[in-house]
């Protein structure tokens, strides 16, 4: 019998995941990570870890633990603040999986006897010969792997996604039909490691606010802002100017601490070619093949070119600094890897 080791949340899709693995004769154990979190917000961790012993208990599975609280903050948390400081939009659920639930969670978990860790993505790990490709949930409105470009072959060797061929209507109904006890609990929604909290907010904990001005395309001032580094490219905001429309971020000059909005997200910082940094490739996106893209969750995908160091859009496309862009094969079935925005 192997032993899988399931990330518990709290949430019911990891709980149905659990569920799943059980039922499909899997020694399964119950993890619980605990994450960072700050001390001047209300945070959910204690809540989340009481509903994941239930669900273990329900189950009547093993539970663990395990406090990887500082690994979250330095790796996760403190990178995130760092690369806002500097200008760039990092994502912190891409480092958060890549960092901890892929990364630490595995190898405690390996170490306590795991043959696999399995966790609650949207998401379908597909065995190929002998390799893996990351194909996308059968939800499309739910799909994860955007957030999942990281994973390699050694990663996808021992990871499971139990419930990727699943719509989330049908996860919340086995849910209820298991008895699950937090078959009814709400989504999480928001950062990997804050939940529902503003992501400015927090970052002025962090960085303090600077009033600086919002141009219009001419170079007039018509408005301000309190910092030119809570913004990122492509965002639509009502800022506080004249007329109050809701205006695009065209660009950002940290410098000067200035941004220039416009009724449309086009502009001279708009690129069809982007170099890329920290390139990872799942599988099958060999240099020169005709891709498709994304650098936003949920986004359409976008006819690209691939050529191992950058990757070519049609047209010319406003991506900041640090964001994710994640490719696909032509169909849009197959999750092939991604890179980070220079």
């Amino acid at each position: 019998m192997e032993t899988v080791f399931v990330g518990l949340s709290g949430g019911v899709d990891s709980a149905v995941s659990a569920h799943l693995l059980k039922k499909e004769g899997y020694a399964v154990v119950g993890a619980f990570i605990k994450g960072w979190e700050p001390d001047f917000l209300p945070c959910t961790g204690a809540e989340d870890k009481l509903s994941a012993m239930r669900v273990a208990a329900h189950l009547k599975i093993p539970f663990v633990a395990y406090d990887l609280e500082e690994e979250y903050k330095q790796g996760v948390v403190d990178y995130f603040v760092s690369e806002y400081k500097a200008g760039r939009t990092p994502n912190p659920d891409v480092m958060c999986n890549r960092l901890i639930k892929f990364g630490v969670f595995w190898e405690r978990a390996k170490k306590d006897g795991a043959d696999f860790i399995a966790t609650g993505h949207y998401a379908i790990n597909k065995q190929k010969g002998t390799n893996y490709e990351l194909h996308v949930s059968d939800d499309k409105e739910k799909d994860q792997t955007y957030f999942l470009w990281t994973l390699n072959q050694g990663d996808l060797s021992h990871t499971l996604f139990p419930i990727g061929r699943f719509e989330k209507s049908e996860v919340r109904r086995i849910a209820e039909e298991a008895g699950l006890p937090n078959a009814s609990r709400r989504d999480s929604q928001g950062l990997c490691f804050l939940g529902h909290v503003d992501m400015a907010e927090f970052l002025k904990r962090y960085i303090p606010p600077e009033r600086g001005a919002v141009r219009n395309d001419a170079g007039e001032i018509i408005g301000e802002h309190e910092g030119a580094v809570f913004y990122t490219l492509g965002q639509r905001h009502g800022f506080n100017t004249q007329s109050g429309e809701r205006l695009y971020v065209v660009k950002k000059d940290i410098s000067k601490n200035e941004l220039t909005v416009s009724h449309t997200p086009i502009s001279e910082e708009s690129k069809a070619t982007i170099s890329l940094l920290n390139t990872n490739v799942i599988s099958d996106a060999s240099d020169g093949e005709d891709i498709l893209a994304r650098y936003r969750y949920r986004q359409p995908l976008i006819p690209a070119h691939f050529d191992g160091n950058s990757i070519r859009f049609r047209d010319p496309e406003l991506i900041a600094p640090g964001q994710s862009i994640v490719f696909y094969d032509r169909k849009g079935e197959v999750c092939l890897g991604g890179g980070i925005a220079a």
